[in-house]
């Protein structure tokens, strides 16, 4: 059995490996079912999507033309914020999973789209595709996990560095695009060793300067000029619309990865893994978030990650529907499927930002044996404080 928690109380030591086969199974024809029924109104559904967000997004920037006046800045900011989630969440990161390829649609087709965000759609999908859902949870193997800049485990070693991540997380999730076209790079770990001479990485970097170029003309420099006298304005508001994505997303996948109840995994645990091993794994280190329909939509369904962690190329829209089915082979099994409010699940993530932040606290030590229990001599124990 290689699928162990790093903690002594292991959730799956009630399973037997032919269990965990046998739920891996189950999964696999729930997968199998849903692929053999995709269809017109799932393409009808991702169309209706991207269709919404177009409209949505020039509206936007059309009512920003005069955001030189409050209630056109107010209605203009808010719906292009709006239009910038729906891009990144519902369609940029499910179009780019692969999906919607199934559809032969070349215009909605992971090899061909590119999203509004300043991290190259063939890094993301290199970094968070083959290396995320491959290693989820796995520390130091899988940096989605603090994203490389967060202690993110008890069992890691403490560093008086730790005491700033709530401001680093912060930081990150302020500029969080710009955060993970850094962590699809490994920027940190090629400066470290050395690596960014390497003209492969080169190459990347300046694919990620182009993106980052790109962006800024679009947002910072065309729109704004276009507005004229609102020029300022329009900038402001571009900004604004970009922070608040940048905030969503970022809550969104801590929501996913972080809160309570989810488990982190040793390298060596994965080692020899099957495939019922691998579920067992997602189902494990995700957690979702309950909300309502539009809610669930404008996190791209990753209110349902466990579902998505499992089964990361199935269209999104089909996540709620197998929802129940998924919780009920937890129960059956006696996983725990960790699931809250957006509020909560939120308020959970940080605060473990904030407690490992800190050193372990220091657990209370086990009572001391009398050397000498007779009734003439009693020796009382000694209990650490």
């Amino acid at each position: 059995m290689t699928v162990m928690q790093k903690k002594a109380d292991n959730p799956i030591a009630h399973l037997t490996a032919e269990d965990i086969e046998t739920l891996g199974k189950e999964l696999d024809a729930i997968r199998e079912r849903i692929i053999a029924s995709r269809g017109e109104r799932d393409a009808a559904y991702i169309r209706k999507v991207i269709s919404t967000q177009r409209k949505l997004e020039i509206g936007s920037r059309v009512v920003l033309l005069f955001s030189l006046f409050p209630p056109a800045w107010i209605v203009g900011t808010a719906g292009l914020s709006v239009a910038k989630i729906l891009e990144n969440m519902e369609i940029g990161h499910n179009v780019l999973h692969g999906q919607w390829d199934w559809m032969r649609d070349p215009k909605i087709h992971s090899t061909s789209w590119e999203w509004d965000h300043v991290a190259p759609a063939d890094q993301w999908k290199q970094s968070h595709n083959e290396l995320h859902h491959r290693y989820t949870n796995v520390v130091g193997k899988d940096n989605d996990l603090g994203y490389g800049i967060m202690r993110v485990d008890e069992d890691q070693p403490w560093h008086p560095a730790h005491l700033g991540q709530p401001l680093y997380n912060f930081l990150n999730a302020c500029f969080f695009e710009y955060g993970i076209a850094a962590y699809d790079l490994d920027l940190g770990n090629k400066l470290k060793d050395g690596g960014h001479k390497d003209p492969e990485f080169r190459r990347r970097v300046r694919a990620v300067g182009r993106k980052i170029r790109r962006q800024f003309l679009k947002d910072y420099l065309l729109f704004p000029v276009l507005s004229g006298p609102s020029f300022l304005h329009t900038l402001a508001a571009n900004f604004t619309a970009n922070l608040v994505r940048n905030l969503w997303s970022h809550s969104v996948i801590m929501c996913g990865h972080f809160p309570d109840g989810v488990e982190t995994f040793e390298k060596t645990s994965i080692e020899g893994e099957t495939r019922g091993e691998w579920y067992v794994r997602q189902m494990l280190g995700s957690a979702n978030i309950s909300g309502s329909r539009l809610m669930h939509i404008m996190t791209g369904n990753l209110s349902f990650q466990i579902e998505h962690h499992l089964f990361p190329d199935l269209p999104s829209n089909r996540y709620q529907e197998i929802a129940p089915e998924i919780r009920a082979l937890f129960d059956r099994y006696g996983l725990k499927y960790t699931t809250g409010s957006l509020p909560r699940q939120v308020f959970s993530a940080w605060r473990k930002v904030f407690r490992l932040a800190l050193p372990n606290r220091r657990q209370p030590a086990p009572p001391v044996t009398p050397l000498d229990d007779s009734a003439d001599h009693p020796t009382p124990a000694l209990v650490a404080a």
